[in-house]
């Protein structure tokens, strides 16, 4: 799509994740990354902005959506025994508003990934990556079939 959107990376201290059993914080930095990658996927143009609120950024760069992710995430194990976590769930909202705020749609996508002992006790980001992977995709396509973000 030939149009510019702003996407919304806030500051290390503002994170915006549910992640039980685990680091909040890493895991929200991988997802974040994500979601501005599925966005990236469509959109010709894509900047980084801190906040929603700040309309005279957004409108100084021109972004014609503003997309603000809301991330939830989910670890476990079939062990209390085994580390690292081998079930990966998330799900992402995008909150999608035009340049001044007023909200447009919302986006929501699912992501899964699981890992065998084999493969992750030499690679222990393997679940987490496979969900990312997974949501991306999902994200894109749904952010692709809404008719109002185009």
């Amino acid at each position: 799509v030939q149009k510019k959107v702003a996407y919304v990376m806030a500051d290390a201290g503002d994170k915006r994740v549910t992640a039980p059993g685990a680091s909040g914080d890493a895991t929200y930095r991988q997802l974040e990354q994500t979601g501005l990658d599925a966005l990236r996927a469509v959109y010709a143009d894509v900047v980084v902005v801190p906040s929603a609120k700040d309309a005279g950024t957004i409108q100084a760069v021109g972004a014609a959506y503003v997309f603000t992710p809301q991330i939830k995430a989910d670890f476990s194990a079939p062990s209390p025994y085994l580390n690292p976590l081998t079930v990966f769930n998330t799900e992402v909202v995008y909150v999608v508003t035009d340049p001044v705020g007023a909200e447009i749609a919302r986006v929501k996508a699912n992501g899964a990934g699981k890992a065998a002992f084999d493969e992750f006790r030499y690679d222990p980001g393997l679940a987490a990556r496979r969900a990312s992977t997974d949501l991306s995709a999902k994200l894109s396509d749904e952010v692709r079939k809404n008719d109002r973000l185009r």
